[in-house]
């Protein structure tokens, strides 16, 4: 920089001492000029090291996309004479993460600092929020004033609904107790009249505040202003002119990407079954800057993830203190949402003629996966476009196909229906990440789903609708209750249901049943399994005491009985409640969850 400054010290010397050219004849301007323009020519020529600041473009070429930011690389081409300059890349994102700027070159470039500076954003407008600004104060100075008028009336109401009926009359004379009823029917009018109108012009006072307030929080009272955007000065020194080209790539926010899954079964009549499984990829981006025609990467690097395993801290129990109660208003049931499917391969099937060749089917690129030890990342063919007002776009990333096992489970104390389940060992290279999926059996679309983070090789579950062709029932076999006898002081009931689950298939079923009983919070409430029950395939389902399973295969038409039943005593002087848990788990694991 040192060498920088004594150059432009030299050229302001040589400018002075040509300033300084006589100008008596009447060409002597044109002279001057041209002795100007010869000084700077020779300066040029004897110190080709002039610092330079040079402001370039640049274009987006590669962006990879994670599921929550994405990683931009810029492409900046520029003359640089030999020395030392500083190229500008301005416009810049305001999300972009300066931290992760860096800077790569080629053709005898030696970057030097790099400097990211937030430029100042220009207003446009005039003055046009001053003068909203003004029209919303003349606007709640109204609104005030009719306040005021209806706080008036309302207390001439009030004091003539406070007065004797022996004074109301004409002339000061008794009012007639006939004239009563409809004297209170004008007062009760006239409150409530002014009670709604006094609440209409509040309503009003409110949101002219709130506009009020947004406004002066704002600190551009000039007019609309546009968001600031970043400058990026970086230091370069060239040994000779070159055709510079600089690769600048930055980590930005208000990007990310999540998976999508259309899943197809195709059961072929229950003889082995294929699972298509097509993985796309969701984008949208808000990072101030349109990608056109860029080099698209979807990766699952989750960069705004923890690093590091947290610190385990110390667990210190209490015993609970419970607040107070807190009524709360119901909540009006949930509208239920109807999805339409469109039927565009039937009604292409519809209107094909008869005899004719099916139609080839349009193919869909897919990425390239390339795999490593921590991450997998999607190469998109071509290039794409995807502008920065958050719209999605959708693009394919591969497709597997397997051979699933299927499954009727069954949860009877729950529903009585029967559903179809899929289970499939992922044998992408990738894993699954959780999304959404959209569930089609046998080329009919059965409804949405979602599917957990699913590594290579682990095993995934996906249900597939209700299988109409299993039929399901359970029905209490008996229910006892019983008092205290005349020495007891416990009271007991048993309860016994029986379920039959019939397979009305033409081939055979694998059935997978769960039922739950009843347990014990309490050592004085006592539960006994029936000595009828059928004994479960599984005790314990996934750690939930009380919950259990039945495994078994039924052949085309037959059918199987499950027996469960249990008897529950507790003291006569006591009330059992009975208490379901949302995540099924015993309440002691649920609270020691809870902190």
């Amino acid at each position: 920089m040192t060498f920088s400054t004594q150059r432009d010290f030299v050229f302001g010397q040589t400018f002075r001492q040509t300033f300084r050219a006589p100008v008596c004849r009447p060409d002597a301007g044109v002279r001057t000029l041209s002795a100007f323009a010869m000084s700077v020519a020779a300066l040029m020529a004897a110190s080709p090291g002039l610092a330079a600041v040079i402001e370039a473009p640049s274009r987006i070429d590669q962006v990879t996309v994670y599921p929550d930011a994405a990683q931009t690389s810029r492409i900046v081409e520029a003359e640089v004479p030999a020395g030392t300059h500083s190229i500008v890349l301005k416009g810049l994102p305001r999300q972009l993460d300066t931290d992760s700027l860096r800077i790569e070159g080629a053709g005898g470039l030696t970057i030097g600092s790099i400097e990211a500076r937030i430029a100042p954003a220009p207003v446009e407008g005039g003055n046009v929020l001053n003068e909203r600004l003004k029209k919303l104060l003349q606007d709640r100075a109204s609104l005030q004033a009719q306040l005021q008028t209806l706080a008036a009336r309302k207390a001439m109401i009030e004091r003539y609904a406070q007065a004797s009926p022996e004074k109301l009359g004409d002339k000061g004379a008794p009012m007639d107790a006939g004239r009563w009823s409809a004297a209170w029917d004008a007062v009760g009018e006239g409150l409530a009249k002014v009670a709604a109108e006094t609440l209409t012009v509040q309503q009003g006072i409110q949101r002219v505040n709130q506009e009020i307030a947004a406004l002066q929080s704002s600190n551009r009272p000039g007019g609309r202003q546009v968001a600031p955007t970043h400058d990026v000065t970086i230091e370069v020194e060239a040994r000779a002119p070159v055709k510079a080209r600089l690769i600048v790539s930055y980590r930005i926010h208000g990007a990310g990407w999540r998976p999508v899954y259309d899943v197809r079964l195709a059961t072929a009549g229950g003889a082995k079954p294929a699972l298509e499984i097509v993985r796309r990829a969701a984008i949208s981006q808000r990072t101030g800057e349109d990608w056109k025609n860029v080099a698209l990467t979807v990766s699952t690097v989750r960069s705004q993830r923890g690093i590091a395993a947290p610190v385990v801290l110390v667990e210190r129990l209490s015993l609970y203190e419970p607040p107070p109660p807190v009524v709360r208003p119901r909540a009006a049931p949930a509208a239920t949402m109807m999805r339409k499917e469109s039927q565009d391969m039937a009604l292409g099937a519809q209107g094909a003629a008869p005899g004719a060749p099916a139609p080839e089917p349009m193919q869909e690129n897919e990425a390239t996966l390339e795999t490593g030890a921590y991450e997998a990342q999607f190469r998109v063919p071509g290039r794409v476009d995807i502008p920065a007002d958050g719209s999605q776009r959708t693009l394919r990333l591969g497709t597997m196909t397997i051979e699933p096992k299927l499954t009727v489970r069954l949860s009877p104390a729950i529903d009585t229906t029967a559903y179809l389940e899929a289970a499939f060992t992922n044998s992408y290279e990738a894993p699954l990440l959780p999304g959404a999926v959209n569930i089609h059996r046998d080329g009919l679309f059965a409804g949405r789903g979602q599917l957990i983070f699913t590594a290579p090789g682990d095993e995934a579950r996906l249900g597939f609708g209700a299988d109409d062709a299993v039929k399901v029932t359970r029905v209490p076999v008996s229910r006892k209750e019983s008092g205290p006898g005349l020495f007891g002081s416990n009271r007991s009931e048993t309860k016994d249901f029986r379920t039959t689950v019939r397979n009305l298939h033409k081939f055979p079923v694998s059935i997978a049943m769960t039922d739950r009983m009843p347990v014990s919070e309490d050592s004085k409430i006592v539960i006994e399994a029936l000595s009828t029950n059928t004994p479960p395939t599984e005790k314990i389902v996934s750690g939930r005491r009380g919950v259990m399973a039945w495994a078994f295969e039924l052949a085309p038409g037959a059918q199987r009985e499950i027996r469960l039943g249990w008897q529950v005593r507790w003291p006569a002087d006591r009330r059992l409640v009975n208490e379901t848990l949302p995540d099924g788990l015993p309440s002691d694991s649920a609270s020691s969850n809870k902190n």
